[in-house]
Protein backbone atom coordinates (compact mmCIF):
# COMPACT_ATOMS: atom_id res chain seq x y z
CA UNK A 1 0.00 0.00 0.00
CA UNK A 2 1.24 3.61 -0.99
CA UNK A 3 2.21 5.99 1.49
CA UNK A 4 -0.27 8.35 0.51
CA UNK A 5 -3.00 5.79 0.93
CA UNK A 6 -1.84 4.74 4.78
CA UNK A 7 -2.96 8.06 5.80
CA UNK A 8 -6.37 7.94 4.37
CA UNK A 9 -8.47 6.61 7.49
CA UNK A 10 -12.25 6.93 6.19
CA UNK A 11 -11.55 5.08 2.42
CA UNK A 12 -13.13 1.63 2.55
CA UNK A 13 -10.13 0.02 1.75
CA UNK A 14 -8.31 1.27 5.31
CA UNK A 15 -10.87 -0.56 6.67
CA UNK A 16 -11.10 -3.72 5.02
CA UNK A 17 -7.18 -3.79 5.78
CA UNK A 18 -7.41 -3.13 9.13
CA UNK A 19 -10.00 -5.73 9.40
CA UNK A 20 -7.07 -8.03 8.02
CA UNK A 21 -4.67 -6.94 10.56
CA UNK A 22 -5.85 -8.97 13.36
CA UNK A 23 -7.40 -11.77 11.65
CA UNK A 24 -9.70 -11.95 14.74
CA UNK A 25 -13.18 -11.96 15.92
CA UNK A 26 -13.85 -8.12 16.18
CA UNK A 27 -17.41 -8.92 18.59
CA UNK A 28 -14.84 -9.40 21.70
CA UNK A 29 -13.72 -5.60 21.08
CA UNK A 30 -17.16 -3.81 21.65
CA UNK A 31 -17.74 -4.66 25.28
CA UNK A 32 -14.13 -2.50 25.93
CA UNK A 33 -13.70 1.08 25.95
CA UNK A 34 -11.86 2.76 23.06
CA UNK A 35 -9.46 4.39 25.61
CA UNK A 36 -9.41 5.62 28.52
CA UNK A 37 -6.18 7.01 31.15
CA UNK A 38 -5.73 5.03 33.90
CA UNK A 39 -4.77 5.76 37.60
CA UNK A 40 -1.27 5.17 36.45
CA UNK A 41 -1.48 7.97 33.31
CA UNK A 42 -1.30 5.33 31.17
CA UNK A 43 -4.40 4.50 28.80
CA UNK A 44 -5.77 0.94 28.06
CA UNK A 45 -8.04 -0.17 26.15
CA UNK A 46 -8.07 -3.52 24.10
CA UNK A 47 -4.87 -4.43 21.44
CA UNK A 48 -4.86 -6.16 18.54
CA UNK A 49 -1.85 -7.65 16.20
CA UNK A 50 -1.02 -8.21 12.74
CA UNK A 51 1.47 -9.95 10.62
CA UNK A 52 1.25 -9.44 6.86
CA UNK A 53 4.05 -7.64 5.12
CA UNK A 54 3.40 -4.71 3.54
CA UNK A 55 4.68 -1.01 3.82
CA UNK A 56 3.97 1.04 7.23
CA UNK A 57 3.17 4.54 7.32
CA UNK A 58 6.66 5.83 8.55
CA UNK A 59 7.08 4.40 5.15
CA UNK A 60 9.35 1.42 6.40
CA UNK A 61 8.96 -2.02 5.19
CA UNK A 62 6.44 -4.46 7.89
CA UNK A 63 8.55 -6.70 9.83
CA UNK A 64 6.34 -8.84 11.74
CA UNK A 65 9.48 -9.97 13.90
CA UNK A 66 9.91 -6.60 15.14
CA UNK A 67 8.93 -4.48 18.08
CA UNK A 68 7.04 -2.09 16.43
CA UNK A 69 2.85 -0.67 16.92
CA UNK A 70 0.20 1.06 15.31
CA UNK A 71 -1.47 3.87 16.89
CA UNK A 72 -3.52 6.29 15.25
CA UNK A 73 -2.42 9.73 16.82
CA UNK A 74 1.25 8.83 18.50
CA UNK A 75 4.70 10.17 16.42
CA UNK A 76 6.56 8.34 14.69
CA UNK A 77 9.69 6.87 16.61
CA UNK A 78 7.60 6.59 19.88
CA UNK A 79 8.17 4.21 22.56
CA UNK A 80 5.59 2.68 24.48
CA UNK A 81 5.81 -0.25 27.04
CA UNK A 82 2.33 -2.11 26.52
CA UNK A 83 1.05 -4.64 29.22
CA UNK A 84 -1.13 -7.43 29.00
CA UNK A 85 -3.47 -6.56 31.52
CA UNK A 86 -4.63 -10.12 31.62
CA UNK A 87 -0.91 -11.57 32.29
CA UNK A 88 1.18 -8.80 33.44
CA UNK A 89 3.60 -9.48 30.85
CA UNK A 90 5.05 -6.13 28.73
CA UNK A 91 6.82 -5.07 25.87
CA UNK A 92 8.30 -1.60 24.54
CA UNK A 93 7.56 -0.94 20.97
CA UNK A 94 8.44 2.06 18.44
CA UNK A 95 5.21 3.36 16.65
CA UNK A 96 6.12 3.03 13.12
CA UNK A 97 2.86 2.58 11.33
CA UNK A 98 -1.19 4.19 12.04
CA UNK A 99 -4.47 2.15 12.96
CA UNK A 100 -5.50 0.04 14.68
CA UNK A 101 -8.96 1.44 12.52
CA UNK A 102 -11.51 -1.00 14.42
CA UNK A 103 -13.86 0.62 16.92
CA UNK A 104 -12.79 -0.60 20.58
CA UNK A 105 -8.98 -0.73 19.81
CA UNK A 106 -6.25 1.38 20.88
CA UNK A 107 -3.11 0.00 19.55
CA UNK A 108 -1.99 -3.12 16.72
CA UNK A 109 0.85 -4.92 18.01
CA UNK A 110 3.45 -6.71 15.66
CA UNK A 111 3.51 -10.35 15.95
CA UNK A 112 6.76 -10.91 17.86
CA UNK A 113 5.38 -7.85 20.29
CA UNK A 114 1.78 -9.71 20.74
CA UNK A 115 3.82 -12.87 21.16
CA UNK A 116 6.60 -11.05 24.35
CA UNK A 117 2.87 -10.61 26.12
CA UNK A 118 0.98 -13.99 25.32
CA UNK A 119 -1.86 -12.72 23.08
CA UNK A 120 -0.97 -14.43 19.93
CA UNK A 121 -3.55 -17.34 20.74
CA UNK A 122 -6.40 -14.88 22.06
CA UNK A 123 -5.77 -12.14 19.50
CA UNK A 124 -6.75 -9.66 21.45
CA UNK A 125 -6.26 -8.59 24.98
CA UNK A 126 -6.75 -5.53 27.05
CA UNK A 127 -3.97 -3.46 27.73
CA UNK A 128 -2.27 -0.61 29.21
CA UNK A 129 -0.11 1.40 27.12
CA UNK A 130 2.46 4.53 28.84
CA UNK A 131 4.70 6.56 26.59
CA UNK A 132 8.32 6.28 27.35
CA UNK A 133 9.70 9.15 24.96
CA UNK A 134 11.44 9.35 21.47
CA UNK A 135 13.71 6.84 19.75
Amino acid sequence: MAHKKAHHHASKASHKKASRRGGVDRRSAKHHPVASVGSSGGSHGMASYYWQGQMTASGARFNPGAMTAAHRTLPFGTRVLVTNRNNGRSVTVVINDRGPFIKGRIIDLSRGAAGVIGMTQSGVAPVTIAVLGRG
